[in-house]
């Protein structure tokens, strides 16, 4: 066996394991921590393809700003995990069907597209070329405006989470000491005459 075939392999099980303990976990936190150990075996894989890429990308964004939010969101709240767990069993039919739809979707895709396929057969990277640079050529040419697009897009995302999340500023009780010195004891004083009423 081939070292890159025993890494693929090595990789590939641990993904399956932890991704098998995202889902199983009945701490929210073992599970957000069990999700960060399914993306860097992803991001290893990528590697294994050559796609260095995706690999870093996967890491930087998912692991490093998406999961670090989620654990903090997740440690933050008090989740009730049991009281979650009490309908579990009566929506497992129903995600068993999902489940094995998706697997059959799977199972067609791969044998319609990759397992046909010889090594031999398969585009090889050009010597010299990394695909990051290819990458970063077809964005900023051909795909530019579909980029740009995405930008906008996600500008207008981050403008309408701060609209919504926005409230308006309260009231505050300070004081201006300018005018605490200037004040006048007329104006904080006032003597009010009263008739002085006859005690019987």
């Amino acid at each position: 066996m081939e070292f890159n075939t025993a890494v693929f392999y090595f990789l590939s099980a641990v993904l399956v394991f932890a991704s098998l303990r995202v889902i199983t976990a009945r701490n929210a936190v073992v599970a957000a921590l069990h999700l960060i150990l399914a993306f860097f075996s992803a991001g290893g894989v990528w590697a294994l393809l050559q796609a260095e890429f995706l690999a870093i990308g996967i890491i930087l964004i998912y692991v490093g700003a998406v999961m670090v939010l989620f654990l903090f969101v997740v440690m933050m709240l008090d989740i009730n995990i049991d009281r979650l767990r009490e309908g579990f069993w009566s929506y497992l039919p129903l995600g068993a069907i999902v489940g094995l739809v998706m697997v059959a979707e799977l199972g067609a895709v791969l044998s319609a597209n990759y397992l046909s396929v010889l090594a031999s057969d398969a585009p090889q990277a050009v010597a010299g070329v990394s695909n990051t640079k290819a990458l970063g050529r077809l964005i900023y040419t051909d795909f530019v405006y579909p980029f740009e697009l995405a930008s906008v897009v996600l500008l207008v995302a981050i403008i309408a989470a701060v609209a919504i999340t926005y409230r308006a500023p309260k009231p505050t009780k300070s004081k201006n000491p300018a005018d605490q010195i200037r004040i006048q004891a007329r104006d904080r004083v006032r003597v009010l005459q009263m008739p002085a009423e006859k005690q019987d």
